[in-house]
Parts: C-alpha cells; structure tokens; sequence
C-alpha cells in the first residue's frame, strides 16, 4: 500500500492522539474513517460495493409509478 507523509500541528496531533486512545482505535484507522467520511460527503464511491450500489439505483426516468 502506498504511503504518504501529512503533517499535523502539535494540538491537533495531540487530540488525535487521545481520541484513538479513548476509543481503542490505532491512528490508521482513525485517518481511515476521516478519509472515508471526507469522499462520502463529496460522493465519491468508499469501494466497489459502494459504487455498485450508486450505479443501481433507480433514477427519476426508470422509476415505475405505483399501482
């Protein structure tokens, strides 16, 4: 997996830190469900069932009216 080098300030890093701690999560993880969040508000597909299900639903043209 590629890796990538960000820099943080010292308070951010720090609450970072402590929230990884009080949730029993590794700084990986972390970073992996802010990443995830970020791509979700700008929908961007997280992962193939992700974009799968995006590409399958039903748009205004295809919809059928109800009985």
């Amino acid at each position: 997996m590629p890796r990538k080098l960000i820099e943080f300030d010292e308070d951010t890093l720090q609450k970072l830190t402590m929230l990884g701690r009080d949730r029993m999560a590794t700084f990986q993880e972390l970073a992996d469900e802010a990443f995830a969040d970020l791509l979700k508000k700008h929908g961007v597909p997280v992962d193939l069932k992700d974009a799968l299900r995006k590409s399958a639903k039903p748009t205004q043209k295809t919809r059928r009216p109800r009985s």
